[in-house]
């Protein structure tokens, strides 16, 4: 929206803006905010910034837990949410003090990949497109207590309790994908979701019911750079989630919220371009890619089980990764190939248009460390020269889970649950601290909020337990 703080400060004066609202992404990758009132909207907010606790969101220990926040003026836009008329911005976390960016900080993170990439010669550009997949419930209650524990979500589109239905219109089991009204009750919800996400910049390609058929649907945005589309990730999430609330629905973007449905991925689309011009286009090669680009696929697959440490770190995400729901679990790349970990989609047939699809990723991690994470991969994958073919990892345009079981088993797996994965991480880290793009603290801090969780859930008796165990 605009370029300089400058121009922000005199169009706050000439507009109807009331509150001063500044974000920023915590380690987790949830959105955190302070606001202000419009009189702050001055030239020493983007220039001192704003303080704040870092050790209130795992940024510093508490000793020192002073922080600054450095609203971007970029990223200013409206929030359509807030009855006060106010002006939005993402912030750069920095050290109080001294002033230098946080090491931790996920989107300086961001900023250090694009910034490696630049000083590699290999491209100037990488250019990404998540595809947003989330469920729309009804209702949703859960309970963690040491006498009890479960949860409950409702579904107008599902067939559970279908004696209260009042129409015989209803979407069966996983076969919910492109279906029309009146079976997709959500259309008016998603068409909502966009007008909010093109009135905040964040052009959409299209919108559609998915395969689950208790309110799965989908959002697919226009690609664009690294930062900018790490950004609009966050600005999406928080669009839908509203924008469902206001229509007294509830959104979640878990990757398995409901046994038995189809799981919520976000596919990543991705490519380099170097002066303006596509690196990853061979009409030559294999699905049309060029060597450069194998070779980037060859890093992504290489690196496949340590990425999913922040592509995929939650413990919920490995009850999506399991063969039969279009989820990759083999490390190995195809031409349209969904149960590949890498896709060439095979629409993409031009030069500005060829890409290459990274499909185990979900909801649940950072983006932006996410993102830069891949990135730093695949531009491993350039660098040492790694083919895909020659490292076992396809194409196999075939169905793998149709292959005998020995033949299977010759094909890498991705980790199986955030444990696996974290291990991987451990093991396989330094292509991610070339550059000074991440760094020992931030994989040593990351390593050990995330496995938090499966320390706190491995000491919880699961519900089916009971189911399975009670009367042994």
């Amino acid at each position: 929206m605009f370029q300089n703080y400058h121009d922000v400060v005199a169009w706050g004066r000439d507009n109807d803006v009331q509150m001063v609202d500044l974000k920023f992404c915590d380690l987790r990758g949830r959105w955190r905010h302070v606001t202000m009132a419009a009189n702050q909207l001055a030239e020493p907010l983007f220039t001192e910034g704003v303080g704040f606790d870092g050790s209130s969101v795992g940024f510093k220990t508490i000793e020192a837990g002073d922080m600054v926040l450095i609203p971007d003026p970029a990223t200013a836009t409206w929030d359509p949410f807030w009855e006060v008329p106010t002006l939005s911005f993402i912030c750069d976390v920095h050290e109080a003090g001294s002033g230098a960016p946080s090491p931790l900080a996920p989107r300086q993170v961001a900023q250090r990949a694009e910034a490696y990439l630049r000083q590699t010669g290999i491209a100037d550009e990488s250019r990404w497109g998540p595809e947003f997949e989330f469920y729309v419930f009804d209702s949703v209650s859960y309970l963690d207590e040491p006498s009890s524990a479960g949860y409950m979500v409702t579904s107008a589109e599902a067939a559970w309790g279908e004696e209260e239905r009042k129409t015989g219109y209803r979407i069966l089991h996983q076969q919910g994908y492109h279906v029309a009204p009146p079976l997709d009750e959500l259309y008016n919800l998603r068409a909502a979701i966009v007008q909010h996400m093109e009135a905040a910049g964040i052009p959409v390609k299209y919108h559609h019911h998915e395969v689950g058929a208790p309110g799965q649907s989908e959002i697919e945005t226009v690609m664009g750079p690294l930062v900018r589309t790490a950004d609009a990730t966050m600005h999406a999430k928080y669009i839908t989630r509203m924008t469902a609330h206001e229509h007294g629905k509830e959104v979640t973007f878990m990757p398995k919220p409901v046994q038995g449905a189809a799981g919520n991925g976000m596919h990543v689309h991705q490519h380099l371009f170097k002066a303006g011009q596509p690196l990853f286009y061979d009409a030559r090669g294999y699905g049309g890619l060029s060597e450069l680009a194998r070779y980037y696929v060859g890093g992504l697959l290489h690196h496949g089980p340590a990425l999913l440490a922040f592509t995929n770190p939650s413990t919920n995400s490995y009850r999506r990764l399991v063969p039969g729901f279009e989820a990759p679990v083999k490390l190995f790349y195809s031409l349209a190939n969904r149960s590949a970990a890498i896709r060439i989609p095979a629409y993409a047939t031009t030069p500005h248009t060829k890409r290459i699809e990274f499909r185990p990723p979900d909801a649940t991690c950072n983006i932006y460390l996410a993102l830069a994470a891949m990135l730093m991969a695949g531009l491993d994958g350039i660098q040492q020269r790694i083919d895909p073919t020659a490292a076992g990892f396809g194409p196999f345009d075939e169905n793998v889970y149709e292959w005998p079981p020995e033949r299977l088993k010759q094909v890498r797996s991705l980790p199986t649950s955030l444990d696996d994965a974290l291990a991987a991480l451990e093991a396989d880290h330094e292509f991610l601290l070339v550059g000074d793009v991440f760094s020992e603290e931030l994989l040593h801090v990351w390593i050990q909020e995330i496995g938090q969780d499966i320390r706190q859930i491995v000491q919880r008796p699961h519900p089916y337990e009971y189911t399975l165990y009670f009367n042994c």
